[in-house]
C-alpha cells in the first residue's frame, strides 16, 4: 500500500514543510513588496520636492520678468519669455496635481499635504497668475497700479510654497525611517527564517534521520533488539514504525537462522541428486545398447535413488496391446512369470494404463490386496508410472516397497520426466531400427535396378541366343550354330563384365571421407578397363561433406562411367568440380549421344538413369542429362549450399 494514502494530507512531512516555506514566502513577499511600495512613494516625494520647491524660483523669476516688463519699454521677446514662465509654472502644478507613475512623481498621500497643495494651487489661480496676466494686458498707470499690487504678494506666496515642500520633506523623512525599520525587518525576517527552518530541519528531518542511522548501524553489529522511538503520525514516523517491524522480523529469522539453512541446506542437496540422478539416466539412455539392457539399467538407478524393494518395467505392444515386462528386480520368479505379459486394463497396472493416469497404491488399503501376487510378495505399496513420448503411451515402470510409501509432488514430477526420457530412448531404438530397415530396402532396391539394368538384359539376350543355337542344332544347321556361338561368348563375357563392375560399386568405399581420392581411384580403373582418355578436374574444393552425401556422388559418377562405356563409344571424358558456392560435377563425353525425346518415351524403362536420378533426390541435389546424336552426353549434379551437410 502506498504510504500516500496511509496518512492523512495534513499529517505528511510534505505539507508541513511546504506549509512552513509557504509561510516564510509570504511574510518575505510582503515585506519585500512593501519595501518597493515605500521606495516608489520615497522616488514620487523626491520629484515632487523637485517640481514644488522649482516653484519658488519660478515665482521670483517671473517676478524679475514682470518688474522688467514695468520698468522698461516692452519687448515682444521679454512678452514671450514672462507668458513662458507663466505656463511652466502652471504646467508644474498640473504635473504635481495629476502625478506621473512612470518618473515616478507623486504627492504623498496624507491629508495635510493635499490640503496645503490644494491652498497653494487656489492662491496661484484665483490670485497671482491673474494679477500676473493684467500686468501682461494692461499698460501705463494701470500695469504700474497692478505691479504695486503684485509685488508684495510674491513673498507670501513663495513662502506657501516652501511650507508645502517642507511639509512634503517631512513625509519623506518619515518614510524613509518606515524604509529602513522594513528592510531591517526583512534582514530580521531572513535570519529568523534561516534559524528556524534550521531548527525544523533538525527536528524533522535531520534527527529522524540521525536515528535510523544508529539503529540501521546497530543492526549491521547484529544487534536486533535496536527500536526507534516514533515521535509523530508523519513520513518518518512511518519509516520508524516500519524499522521496528523489520528489525522485529530480523530478530526471528535471525534466531530461526540455523534451522532455515539446515532445511535450504536440504533441498538443494535434494535437487542435486535430482540433477545428478536425471543427468545419469540421460547419458546411460544415450549409450548404444538393447531395450532390455537400456531398461534394467533404468530400473537400477530408479530404485536405488528412491530405495524402492523391487520394481519392473514394461513396454506396449501396439499391435497386440499386450505390456511386455523386458526388465525386473526384487519381485519373486512367480510375480515375473504371471505378469510377464499383461493386457491392457489387466490388474492394477494395466488399469493404470487405461486410465492414463500415474497411480501409487497401497495395498494395505484394499480389500482384494490379498488376491494380488505383488501383495503375496509382501510389498505394502505399488506405483505405477508411465513412459511416454511425445504424449504417446510407450509402457509404464512400477516401483515396490515393503512399507508404505508416498510421493511427494516434486518426486512425482521427477518419475515423470525419467519416464519420458526412457520413453524417447525406446523411441530412437524403434526409429534407428526402422532406419537400418529402410537404408537395407533402400540398397536392396538399387541393386536390383542395377542387376535389372546390366545382368537381366545380358541373360535375355543369351536366352535369346540358347534358343536360336537350340533350333539350328535340331535342324542341323551346323554353320548357324556355330555363328551363334561368337555371340554367347560374347554375351557371357560382357555379363561377366557387368558383375564384377556391380561388385565393385557396390563395394566401394571412401578413404576417410576423401571424395577426390576417391573419384581418382574410379577414374584410373575405368581408363585401364576402356582405354579411353580421362580428364579430372577439381577446382575450389570446398570443406568436406557428409558421408551419405560422398557416397551417393561417388556412386553417381560410376553409373555414367558404365553407360560411357557401354552405349557411348567415346574416346575422351571430361569430368570437371566446382566447389566454390555451390557444389556441380560435370561429366563429359564425345560419344555417339543419343535422342533426348527417345529417352523420355522409355521413362522407367531406362534403369540406369533413373538410379542417377534417385540417388540424386537421396541428397537433395538435381541431376540435368543434355544429349544429341553426334554430339555426345553432359551429366550435370548440382547441389545447393543449403543443402550440403558438414563432414
Amino acid at each position: 500500500m502506498n504510504l500516500e494514502t496511509l496518512l492523512p494530507t495534513w499529517q505528511r512531512l510534505s505539507t508541513k514543510i511546504v506549509s512552513m516555506l509557504l509561510g516564510f514566502f509570504v511574510l518575505a513577499l510582503f515585506a519585500i513588496c512593501a519595501t518597493l511600495f515605500l521606495s516608489w512613494q520615497l522616488e514620487g516625494s523626491s520629484a515632487a520636492i523637485n517640481e514644488t520647491g522649482s516653484l519658488r524660483m519660478r515665482s521670483y523669476r517671473l517676478a524679475t520678468l514682470l518688474s522688467r516688463i514695468v520698468n522698461e519699454p516692452e519687448t515682444a521677446a521679454a512678452r514671450a519669455e514672462t507668458v513662458a514662465e507663466l505656463n511652466t509654472i502652471e504646467a508644474a502644478f498640473a504635473a504635481v496635481r495629476r502625478g506621473n507613475p512612470q518618473r515616478p512623481l507623486s504627492l504623498p498621500p496624507t491629508e495635510q499635504i493635499q490640503v496645503e497643495f490644494d491652498q497653494v494651487y487656489s492662491h496661484w489661480q484665483q490670485t497671482m497668475r491673474p494679477m500676473a496676466t493684467l500686468i501682461l494686458d494692461s499698460t501705463g498707470a494701470e500695469r504700474n497700479a497692478a505691479w504695486r499690487r503684485y509685488q508684495p504678494r510674491v513673498a507670501p506666496f513663495v513662502a506657501e510654497v516652501d511650507a508645502l515642500v517642507q511639509l512634503i520633506e517631512r513625509d519623506s523623512e518619515l518614510r524613509t525611517a518606515w524604509l529602513r525599520s522594513s528592510q531591517l525587518a526583512l534582514v530580521a525576517l531572513a535570519v529568523g527564517g534561516t534559524v528556524v527552518m534550521t531548527y525544523f530541519m533538525f527536528l524533522v528531518i535531520i534527527t529522524p534521520v540521525s536515528r535510523l542511522r544508529g539503529g540501521i548501524l546497530r543492526m549491521t553489529q547484529k544487534d536486533f533488539t535496536v527500536r526507534l522511538p516514533v515521535e509523530s503520525k508523519d513520513e518518518f514516523g512511518q519509516l520508524a514504525l516500519g524499522f521496528n517491524q523489520m528489525a522485529d522480523r530480523l530478530e526471528e529469522l535471525y534466531a530461526s537462522l540455523e534451522d532455515r539453512v539446515k532445511v535450504k541446506t536440504a533441498a538443494l542437496e535434494d535437487q542435486n541428486r535430482e540433477l545428478a540422478l536425471l543427468y545419469d539416466s540421460a547419458a546411460f539412455l544415450q549409450r548404444p545398447q538393447g531395450v532390455e539392457a537400456m531398461c534394467q539399467g533404468f530400473l537400477q538407478r530408479i530404485s536405488q535413488y528412491f530405495n524402492a524393494d523391487g520394481g519392473a518395467v514394461r513396454v506396449l505392444d501396439e499391435r497386440s496391446g499386450n505390456l511386455f515386462m523386458v526388465a525386473h528386480q526384487g519381485v519373486s520368479p512367480a510375480l515375473a512369470k504371471d505378469e510377464k505379459c499383461l493386457k491392457v486394463g489387466e490388474c492394477l497396472c494395466g488399469d493404470a494404463v487405461t486410465k492414463k493416469i500415474s497411480v501409487v497404491h497401497d495395498l494395505q488399503q484394499m480389500d482384494r490386496a490379498n488376491d494380488l501376487q505383488c501383495h503375496r510378495d509382501g510389498f505394502a505399496t505399488v506405483s505405477v508410472f508411465h513412459i511416454l513420448v511425445h504424449q504417446q503411451h510407450v509402457g509404464f515402470f512400477n516401483l515396490h516397497f515393503r512399507n508404505t510409501r508416498s510421493f511427494t509432488e516434486r518426486e512425482k514430477a521427477l518419475l515423470e520426466t525419467l519416464g519420458q526420457l526412457l520413453g524417447i530412448a525406446i523411441e530412437n531404438l524403434r526409429l534407428a531400427s526402422r532406419e537400418k530397415e529402410m537404408a537395407i530396402s533402400e540398397e536392396r532396391n538399387l541393386v536390383a535396378q542395377g542387376l535389372h539394368d546390366s545382368i537381366a538384359q545380358g541373360l535375355t539376350f543369351l536366352n535369346i541366343q540358347v534358343q536360336m543355337l537350340d533350333d539350328s542344332l535340331r535342324n542341323g544347321k551346323i554353320e548357324d550354330a556355330a555363328a551363334i556361338v561368337p555371340a554367347l561368348r560374347a554375351g557371357v563375357q560382357e555379363s561377366y563384365e557387368d558383375v564384377r563392375e556391380l561388385l565393385l560399386n557396390f563395394r566401394s568405399k571412401l578413404a576417410e571421407g576423401d571424395l577426390i581420392v576417391a573419384l581418382k581411384t574410379t577414374v584410373e580403373k575405368f581408363r585401364r578397363q576402356t582405354g579411353i582418355a580421362v580428364d579430372l578436374v577439381d577446382a575450389d574444393t570446398g570443406a568436406p561433406f557428409g558421408r551419405e552425401q560422398q557416397l551417393q556422388m561417388l556412386f553417381i559418377v560410376q553409373e555414367a562411367l558404365s553407360n560411357i562405356r557401354k552405349h557411348a563409344f567415346a574416346k575422351k571424358v571430361d569430368i570437371r568440380l566446382d566447389d566454390s558456392q555451390d557444389f556441380t560435377l560435370i561429366i563429359r563425353d564425345d560419344g555417339v549421344g543419343f535422342d533426348a525425346a527417345t529417352l523420355l518415351q522409355k521413362g522407367d524403362s531406362h534403369v540406369g538413369i533413373n538410379i542417377m536420378r534417385e540417388r540424386a533426390q537421396r541428397i537433395h541435389a538435381s541431376l540435368d542429362i543434355h544429349s544429341r546424336l553426334g554430339e555426345g552426353t553432359t551429366v550435370a549434379l548440382h547441389l545447393a549450399q543449403e543443402h550440403r551437410r558438414a563432414a
